[in-house]
């Protein structure tokens, strides 16, 4: 592969001094549209400026001519995400109310995810890893993003602001977890999927007037001595650097530095990093499972199930003990891994989808669509790992009313007394 004639340093040397040329601006833009296919492939440690080159038959020099580094690449395509979704949200916004403003930015995202399927659209970024990337600039853009998804609530005293935060994150994590689902859907039902996922999200999965029930603690943690080197340390390690920089930013020499250890301890508990990550996922499967078999076991509705099991693992999420690994960390995870482990949260996510199944039978459950609902309290799960940061000061106690109970009874209900 090379550039030849192609390559804009052989005859465009000047073009940035001149000002961009249509030429100039069409090959940047093919390179942030091939940067983004990286970044939703690898992640932001993992995509490199050859890949990016190589998807459009240049050599890395050809992309370096445009862009100074892998950093401001990345920053460009993220930027570039950022704005196609503050469009979005800005469709959205136009509604009059807070349920049409909300709605409408549902049906907004599901209609640009077919518009992209169509090769109509370009496509966007998933965010995972997007702190990894260490860009003021995208932070900055990704804060103001979230501040215009919080403005699609109703300003005022109708939810206090933890709530709104609390709401926001829900929402906004909803739609960025849809990639994760969407494959599975006809492309023509599109706008039927973004219907009955936005009457869920509105209204949640509970019967109007139904009595919430406070759910029971559930003991989740297994977790190392302190200062140890146990098994369970390297683990905690390895799912904290995963869900914060993905697969690639969690290198074996970060590991061990966040540990205090040597490389040489590191394999003395793992033969690889890769075994490392497989166990990171086996723990997040065997705590999820363990919580809704303890909270199967203990009786009662579905909703009681449901409830019970979904606020022991966001408290978990955001108690301070070791986190559950983000589903979302897929999506940088090397591909040969990547299936068999979508398989275990695909599993999960069928045994809440029965559960739903079952609820709507014993009506303590409104009838919704049973997989959309269930990737919902999966995205949910999934989501509380970021909480802290988006609603910051609640803890285990107060997260249930803030943020488990707007999953079940929609974010259009009134706050918790």
């Amino acid at each position: 592969m090379g550039t030849s004639a192609d390559d804009p340093s052989a005859d465009e040397g000047d073009a940035p001094t001149r000002g961009p040329t249509r030429r100039f601006e069409a090959r940047r833009h093919a390179i942030v549209r091939s940067a983004i296919a990286e970044l939703n492939r690898k992640g932001v440690r993992g995509m490199t400026l050859g890949e990016v080159a190589a998807r459009l038959d240049l050599v890395p020099t050809g992309v370096i001519y445009y862009f100074r580094n892998k950093e401001e690449l990345a920053a460009a395509a993220f930027l570039k995400g950022l704005e196609a979704y503050e469009a979005l949200i800005a469709r959205g916004g136009a509604g009059a109310s807070e349920a049409e403003r909300i709605e409408g930015f549902v049906h907004a995202y599901f209609d640009f995810k077919q518009r992209v399927g169509a090769g109509e659209a370009d496509e966007i970024p998933v965010f995972n890893d997007i702190r990894a990337l260490g860009s003021a600039a995208v932070n900055e853009a990704y804060v103001r993003m979230f501040r215009d998804i919080r403005g699609l609530f109703e300003p005022g005293d109708r939810l206090p602001r933890a709530h709104r935060n609390a709401r926001a994150h829900l929402l906004n994590s909803q739609m960025l977890w849809v990639v994760v689902w969407l494959r599975r859907i006809e492309p023509a039902d599109y706008a039927r999927a973004a219907a009955r996922t936005s009457d869920i999200l509105l209204h949640g999965l509970t019967p109007p007037g139904a009595r919430w029930p406070k759910p029971r603690d559930i003991p989740l943690a297994h977790d190392g001595q302190p200062g140890s080197t146990s098994p369970e340390l390297f683990l905690r390690a390895a799912t904290e650097l995963i869900n914060a920089e993905g697969y690639h930013g969690a290198s074996v020499e970060r590991i061990s530095a966040r540990l205090n250890v040597s490389k040489g301890a590191f394999y003395h508990h793992n033969t690889t990093k890769d075994e490392l990550v497989a166990a990171c996922f086996q723990r997040t499967f065997d705590i999820m499972w363990r919580a809704i078999r303890e909270a199967e076991a203990e009786g009662g509705s579905s909703l009681e199930v449901l409830a019970r099991a979904a606020a022991a693992l966001i408290g978990r999420q955001i108690g301070g003990a070791a986190p559950l690994l983000r589903s979302s960390a897929l999506t940088t995870v090397p591909e040969a891994m990547r299936a068999g482990l979508l398989e275990g949260f695909d599993r999960l996510t069928l045994r809440f989808a029965s559960i739903i199944c079952d609820g709507i039978a014993d009506g303590s459950l409104r009838p919704v669509d049973v997989n959309i609902a269930a990737q919902t309290l999966t995205a949910a799960i999934n989501a509380a790992a970021e909480l802290h940061d988006w609603a910051p000061g609640l803890t285990t106690e107060t997260v249930v009313d803030h943020y488990v109970r707007p999953v079940f009874e929609g974010l259009l209900s009134p706050p918790a007394a």
